[in-house]
C-alpha cells in the first residue's frame, strides 16, 4: 500500500509517512522483480488467485490519487513492467489533502490526470468522494461515498471500476455492505480482522523506510497477524466478473486498455504483499 512518489528532505515533509521517494520506490520495484515476483493490480491478482495461480503476483496500490502518482510513479512502473491500481476521490478532483491537518498540502489528480493513469494501463478504483471515515458516515454520505464515487469514475475512465478503497483502511459491517450494495467486486482495508474476505482485503504499508530487509519481514508478520483471506473470496470475485461482462458487454473491464488508447509497454506487476 503506496500513497505518494515525491521528494522528501525529512520528517517534517511527510509528518505521516505517506511518501516514499522516486529513487526508493526503484529500490523497492527492482526488489520485487529480484525475488521473481510479479506485480499485477488487484484486479488481476483476484482473477488469477481465482484460476488456481498468481502464487508469484503481488499488487501494488496506491491510495488518495496524488498527482505525483502520473508524473513520478507510472514512468517507473512502466520501466519494471508494472501495473498497480490507483484509488482516486471523485469528490477532490484537481483539490489536495485537506483532511491531513499537519499537511503538507500535495495535489490531487485531476479528471485528465485520472484518465492518463488509465491509459498507462492502472486500474482505478475508488476512494470514496472526499476522504470520508466510512465507520462514521451517516446513511446519506456512505451511499454517496461508495455508489456516487463509483459511478463519476465510469463516466471519467470509460471503464468499469470494481474496487473500493476504504478511508484510513477502517472498516465495519455497514460499510462491507454499503460497498457490496454499490455494485463494487472487491474493497481494500489495512487489517480488517474478521471482516477479512473479498470486500475487505488487508494490505501492508510501504514506507520511505522500508528496504529490501524490511519488506521480507513485514512479508512474513502479514501473514501470522492479519486474518488469511478465505479461497472463496477470489471465487466471489470471479463470479462478479463474469455478472459484470454479461450486464455490460461492452465496458471496458479494469485494468484493461481502452479503445482508442495506447496499450502499457509491458505485462503487468502490482504491489500488495500477497495474503
Amino acid at each position: 500500500m503506496y500513497h505518494s512518489v515525491a521528494d522528501v528532505t525529512g520528517p517534517a515533509d511527510d509528518p505521516y509517512q505517506v511518501t516514499v521517494t522516486p529513487a526508493r520506490l526503484e529500490r523497492q520495484l527492482s526488489w520485487l522483480r529480484h525475488r521473481g515476483l510479479r506485480g499485477v493490480s488487484m484486479d488481476e491478482l483476484l482473477r488469477a488467485r481465482a484460476a488456481g495461480r498468481g502464487a508469484r503476483l503481488v499488487a501494488l496500490t496506491f491510495d488518495d490519487g496524488y498527482a505525483d502518482f502520473v508524473e513520478r510513479a507510472v514512468p517507473l512502473l512502466r520501466r519494471h513492467g508494472c501495473t498497480a491500481t490507483l484509488f482516486v476521490l471523485p469528490g477532490r478532483l484537481g483539490g489536495t489533502n485537506e483532511w491531513d491537518p499537519l499537511g503538507p498540502r500535495k495535489p490531487l489528480l485531476t479528471e485528465d490526470g485520472i484518465r492518463a493513469a488509465a491509459d498507462a494501463g492502472m486500474e482505478i478504483g475508488s476512494h470514496g468522494l472526499r476522504h470520508t471515515d466510512l465507520t462514521t458516515a451517516n446513511n446519506e454520505d456512505l451511499a454517496r461515498d461508495t455508489a456516487h464515487s463509483r459511478e463519476l469514475l465510469r463516466s471519467i475512465t470509460g471503464r468499469e471500476v470494481a474496487g473500493y478503497c476504504y478511508p484510513y483502511g477502517t472498516v465495519d459491517a455497514r460499510a462491507v455492505e454499503a460497498v457490496r450494495a454499490a455494485g463494487y467486486g472487491y474493497a481494500c482495508a489495512i487489517s480488517p480482522g474478521p471482516l477479512t474476505g473479498v470486500l475487505a482485503l488487508p494490505r501492508i504499508h510501504v514506507g520511505q523506510s522500508d528496504t529490501g530487509a524490511r519488506l521480507f519481514l513485514k512479508q512474513l508478520l502479514h501473514r501470522r497477524r492479519r486474518e488469511p483471506v478465505p479461497t472463496a473470496a477470489y471465487t466471489q470475485y470471479a463470479a462478479y466478473v463474469a455478472a459484470q461482462s454479461k450486464t455490460a458487454p461492452d465496458a471496458t473491464m479494469p485494468g484493461t486498455t481502452a479503445p482508442g488508447t495506447a496499450a502499457p509497454d509491458s505485462a503487468a506487476p502490482d504491489t500488495a504483499v500477497p495474503s
